[in-house]
């Protein structure tokens, strides 16, 4: 069972009682690993929005208003505190609940972009000096962030649901690799030199990443 489903593999030449063995003890299976990993099971169940929803993130709180309309895309906006979503009523299940939090990490991500670029460039300027071209915001479930050769920063909106010194570490780690492009031994020096204790802030996210999430 991965971060993207559960997979059954069986011999290709076997009866067909045999098929439905396999079958049944993988949906026991399973079932298991979902009743000992609340995580996963949040991860594969459809998950509900509706108007007066309160979204927490960071330490900034949201209102939503969701409609759902006649319409073929999903379009949204923020005013203040209140995030406005309009929803196609022709999408349900997990496709609608992936195209909602990308849709609110997208809205979001703008609320937040001024604070998290003034945090990197204030950490460049501090430990780094290295030439930063932009600093962006998407979301992204494969990884915490990035660095590109041309010196952009990329950081996962997932991350803005982390303490902030979580966060200060994510960015530490991308800020590392303008230095390192890879994770050499002197890569985690330069880490570790910035951040003593980052180790800390791998294992919080390692064991909290199911709650960072819209």
């Amino acid at each position: 069972m991965s971060k993207k489903g559960a997979i059954l593999r069986m011999p290709f030449l076997i009866s067909a009682t045999e098929k439905i063995r396999y079958t049944e003890q993988f949906i026991q299976w399973t079932r298991q690993q979902l009743e000992k990993r609340q995580d996963l099971a949040l991860q594969y169940a459809p998950k509900v929005y509706q108007t007066g929803d309160t979204i927490e993130v960071g330490q900034k709180s949201y209102q939503l208003v969701v409609k759902k309309e006649d319409r073929k895309t999903h379009t949204g906006k923020i005013k203040g505190q209140v995030i406005e979503l309009k929803l196609s009523k022709h999408q349900e299940g997990m496709a609608l609940t992936n195209s909602i939090k990308t849709l609110l990490s997208r809205i979001v991500a703008q609320d937040f972009l001024p604070e998290i670029t003034e945090r990197v460039h204030e950490i460049n300027q501090t430990y780094f000096q290295s030439e930063i071209k932009q600093v962006r915001l998407k979301y992204n479930r494969s990884n915490w962030g990035s660095c590109s050769s041309s010196g952009n920063i990329n950081l996962s909106t997932r991350l803005l649901f982390a303490p902030q010194p979580v966060i200060d570490y994510v960015i530490v780690h991308e800020l590392a690799h303008t230095k390192e492009m890879n994770h050499s031994k002197r890569f985690w020096s330069i880490v570790e030199k910035v951040m003593p204790r980052y180790q800390e802030k791998e294992k919080w996210l390692k064991k909290n990443s199911h709650l960072c999430d819209f």
